[in-house]
C-alpha cells in the first residue's frame, strides 16, 4: 500500500474511533468519503513503474521507433491494418465497435491503451503480462494483423534497419527464407516455419520480440490527464470543502453514489479507477460468438505464454516476475471473469463490456442495478435498487471522468 493511502486510512480510522462510524460531515463529505475520493485522484498515482522484462522500455529511441511501428500498416497480411486501426488515438486509443476489426473480426471489444503500463495484466482475460507481449499477440492473430514473423522481420530490414540496429544490434540475413513463415494458423506459413532450423527461428523471433518491445516503449508514454473529477477531488482534499463550479449538483450526487450505494468503487478504485483484477459481473454472452471462459482461460494462457515475464525472451532478472509467480491460476471465481477496465474517459468508449454487449452507460448502470445471473460461473453482483434519478446522477458523474490524453509531442497521432 502506498504511503499516502496508509496515512489517509490511519487518519480515517483515528477519527472513526471518536465518532459513530466516522460519519463527520466536513464540507458536505464525511471523512471516509473524503478519503475514498482522495485515493482516486490522478495526483495519487504512483510514478510510471519499470518493466524489468523490457530493457528498452524507457529508451526514447525505442519509443520513437515504436511510434512508427504502431501506425505502420505494412505490419499486416493485407497491408491495411496497423495497431492504430483498432487503437485509434482519435477515439481514446480504441475503435468504438463492439468487436475489434482487423483483417477479420475478433471475439472481443478493443481495450484502450492509456496508462496500461501500470497494469500487470493485458487483454480482457489477462493472457499477457506485459505491454510488449500484448503487442505481439495481434500481429500473428489470423483475424487481427494476420501476418508472420518472417514477414515482419523483412519490414524491419527494408524500412527500419538503421534505427532498429542502433537500439537492438545487428539484424539477421533472411536470404533464402520464405516471405511468410511463422508459428501461425496458416498451414503454408506454419510448414515454412517448421522447415527452418532452431537457430534461424530464434533469430527471426528475436526481431519479432523487439518489435513488441519498441511498441511497448511508445505505448507506456500514453497516459491520462486530470479530469473535472480530479480538479474537484484535489480541491476537496486540499481544503476539506467541496469546491463550487467544477461538478454540477447532479454529478456530485453521482460521485457520492459511486463511492457508496452503487458500490462502483469496490472494483473501480485507485487513481486509474480499476483494481486490475478479474470479476464475473453476470454480463450476458454475446450472440453468435464461441463460449468465452474469461480469466479461466487467460490464467492458463499467460502461464504457458511463449513471451511471458519468465520466458527466455524476457529481460527480467530472477525474482522480478512477482505477479506471474503469485497469480491466482485456478478457481471457480475465475470462470467468466473479465478484467476491470479503467473508467477514465469511459463516456467516450461506447459500447461496453468484453464483447460490446451494452450499448451505452445507461445500459451499463441498469445492468449493475439489476444484477442478473451469470450465463456461466457466479456473478459477484447484488441488486442495487437505484432510483431513476440515482441512475441519471451516476451516469452524469461518469461524464466528469473525461480528459485529454498526454504523450510526448507528436505521439498522439501518426508520424509525419
Amino acid at each position: 500500500m502506498r504511503i499516502l493511502e496508509l496515512l489517509t486510512v490511519g487518519f480515517v480510522l483515528a477519527a472513526s474511533a471518536a465518532t459513530v462510524g466516522g460519519a463527520i460531515p466536513v464540507g458536505g463529505w464525511t471523512l471516509e468519503e473524503r478519503a475514498s475520493i482522495a485515493s482516486m485522484r490522478l495526483a495519487a498515482l504512483e510514478p510510471l513503474p519499470a518493466d524489468p522484462s523490457n530493457r528498452v522500455a524507457d529508451d526514447p529511441r525505442a519509443a520513437r521507433l515504436g511510434h512508427k511501428l504502431f501506425f505502420d500498416t505494412r505490419l499486416s497480411s493485407n497491408g491495411k491494418v496497423a495497431c492504430s486501426t483498432c487503437h485509434d488515438p482519435a477515439r481514446d486509443f480504441q475503435d468504438g465497435t463492439a468487436l475489434a476489426r482487423g483483417v477479420g473480426v475478433t471475439d472481443r471489444r478493443t481495450m484502450p491503451i492509456a496508462s496500461t503500463a501500470w497494469s500487470p495484466w493485458q487483454f480482457w482475460d489477462g493472457r499477457k503480462d506485459s505491454q510488449w507481449a500484448q503487442a505481439l499477440g495481434p500481429l500473428e492473430s489470423p483475424v487481427e494483423h494476420g501476418g508472420t514473423r518472417a514477414q515482419y522481420a523483412r519490414v524491419i530490414i527494408r524500412h527500419y534497419r538503421d534505427g532498429f540496429e542502433e537500439i537492438f544490434g545487428r539484424l539477421p540475413s533472411l536470404e533464402g527464407i520464405p516471405e511468410h513463415a511463422g508459428p501461425v494458423a496458416d498451414a503454408v506459413a506454419s510448414a515454412a516455419w517448421r522447415a527452418l532450423g532452431p537457430s534461424t527461428q530464434d533469430q527471426i523471433t528475436q526481431v519479432y520480440v523487439n518489435i513488441g518491445k519498441a511498441i511497448a516503449a511508445y505505448e507506456r508514454l500514453v497516459q491520462h490527464t486530470p479530469s473535472r473529477f480530479d480538479r474537484y477531488a484535489d480541491s476537496l482534499t486540499a481544503t476539506g470543502r467541496a469546491p463550487e463550479g467544477i461538478l454540477s449538483p447532479e454529478e456530485a450526487a453521482g460521485l457520492r453514489l459511486f463511492i457508496g450505494k452503487a458500490q462502483c468503487a469496490n472494483c473501480h478504485n485507485g487513481p486509474r479507477l480499476t483494481d486490475d483484477h478479474f470479476h464475473n459481473t453476470g454480463v450476458r454472452a454475446a450472440h453468435g460468438l464461441p463460449r468465452d471462459a474469461g480469466r479461466t482461460a487467460g490464467a492458463v494462457a499467460v502461464q504457458k505464454d511463449e513471451f511471458n515475464c519468465r520466458s527466455r525472451w524476457s529481460d527480467a532478472p530472477a525474482g522480478a516476475c512477482q505477479e506471474l509467480e503469485f497469480m491466482v491460476a485456478e478457481g471457480h471465481e475465475l470462470e467468466r471473469a473479465f478484467k476491470t477496465p479503467s473508467l477514465r474517459n469511459v463516456a467516450l468508449r461506447a459500447p461496453y463490456m468484453h464483447a460490446g454487449q451494452l450499448v451505452d452507460l445507461d445500459a451499463v448502470v441498469a445492468h449493475y442495478d439489476r444484477a442478473p445471473s451469470a450465463p456461466a460461473g457466479h456473478s459477484e453482483l447484488k441488486p442495487l435498487r437505484l432510483s431513476a434519478l440515482e441512475k441519471r446522477q451516476l451516469v452524469a458523474f461518469l461524464q466528469a471522468l473525461n480528459s485529454p490524453l498526454a504523450a510526448p509531442a507528436g505521439f498522439l497521432g501518426a508520424p509525419r
